[in-house]
């Protein structure tokens, strides 16, 4: 992923506590799927597998997801396939472990060069464009046991991650309310992106009403 970095003009620093930044939901994408850089470079490959494996996933189903129908999705060979993950138990774990890593990579571009309010307030606004772009909600329906299992693998990651960067005493209490509020959203859905923001900040001790602003590609240099 890209970090995106915000200028001096996209940030009103008298006006801190109700300033907010906007993602694009290109840019947004983009983040989770391109930013991560790991010493090694994930080869190109092993990403389509992965991206194919989760269109697979929310068409068929765990039970009935089919190694030749995730390298006939990826375009590439079964050979290929089994070359990068040995059998399906391999792949699902990868899988399992890139929707992890898209998370934990997403966020921290998301928060990159932001400090204080201005930088919780761009995790939750992840957290709610994640969930709507990117997340495994639309495995809900056909995979409920994947979800479940991925759910219990991700709270106790998301809820440390958030309560780092929420001030204060209570920072604990207030990351537990925002990770519950983000799985009620998850599993149930309904009502707007705005509301479901409003939620997470209200949770996060923010003003569910901050101002928003636009966080561009020019700003990202």
């Amino acid at each position: 992923m890209t970090c995106i970095g915000v200028s001096q003009t996209d940030v009103d620093t008298g006006a801190n506590d109700r300033a907010s930044v906007t993602f694009d939901p290109l840019d947004v994408k983009d983040s989770m799927v391109a930013s991560r850089r790991p010493v090694v470079a994930e080869p190109s490959t092993r990403r389509r597998i992965l991206a194919a494996t989760f269109v697979v996933l929310a068409r068929d189903g765990r039970r009935k997801l089919q190694l030749s129908d995730v390298a006939a999705e990826a375009k590439v060979s079964r050979p290929t396939l089994y070359r990068y993950f040995g059998s399906k138990e391999g792949l699902l774990e990868a899988f399992g472990l890139y929707e992890q890593d898209n998370f934990d990579a997403g966020i921290a571009a998301a928060m990159a060069g932001l400090s204080g309010s201005d930088r919780l307030d761009a995790a939750l606004q992840f957290i709610v464009n994640f969930q709507n772009l990117y997340s495994l909600g639309s495995l809900a329906d056909t995979e409920p046991e994947h979800v479940l299992y991925q759910m219990k693998r991700a709270l106790p990651i998301m809820h440390e991650r958030i309560a780092r960067i929420i001030p204060g005493d209570g920072s604990d209490v207030a990351a537990a309310a925002v990770v519950r509020i983000a799985i009620c959203h998850y599993v149930i859905g309904g009502g707007s992106t705005d509301q479901f923001l409003a939620e997470l900040r209200h949770a996060a001790g923010l003003d569910p009403s901050r101002r928003r602003l636009r966080r561009t590609a020019a700003a990202a240099g």
